[in-house]
């Protein structure tokens, strides 16, 4: 696989940040490095900074795994806020996988820069939704 990821604990939450090839497996194993390093730490709510590099995916893949990683996600990682900061991606499959993974029962958000994201992720739980 040719990514790296930083784990790193903000209070509240973990931020990752993912960096490499924009791949469909590459994709797939960050999301579950981030659901494990979520559990192993006693965190709910994560902040996925990504900024791979090449194409964005396309709908059937972002489908496939936002279904696949949405059903390993849920019970354990309550909150998720993604930012793609690589600003040749898509916004509109970012907000796709938003969508599909809101659909399966994910609390996950989509923003546009880091600082916006921090603000949601950090703030209680009960108050995140707004």
């Amino acid at each position: 696989m040719s990514y790296e990821i930083a784990v790193l604990e903000r209070p509240g939450y973990l931020h990752i940040r993912v960096t490499g090839e924009n791949t469909p497996a590459n994709v797939r194993a960050y999301l579950s490095e981030a659901r494990i390093a979520c559990v192993e730490r006693g965190f709910s709510s994560v902040m996925i900074e990504a900024n791979l590099r090449g194409p964005s995916l396309n709908l059937v893949q972002i489908y496939s795994i936002v279904k696949e990683e949405s059903t390993r996600a849920a019970p354990l990682v309550l909150r998720i806020a993604y930012v793609d900061v690589n600003p040749e991606h898509s916004s509109s499959n970012i907000r796709f996988a938003e969508d599909v993974a809101v659909n399966l029962g994910v609390n996950v958000r989509v923003f546009a820069t880091l600082p916006e994201a921090a603000k949601w992720i950090a703030r209680p739980a009960n108050d995140a939704a707004k």
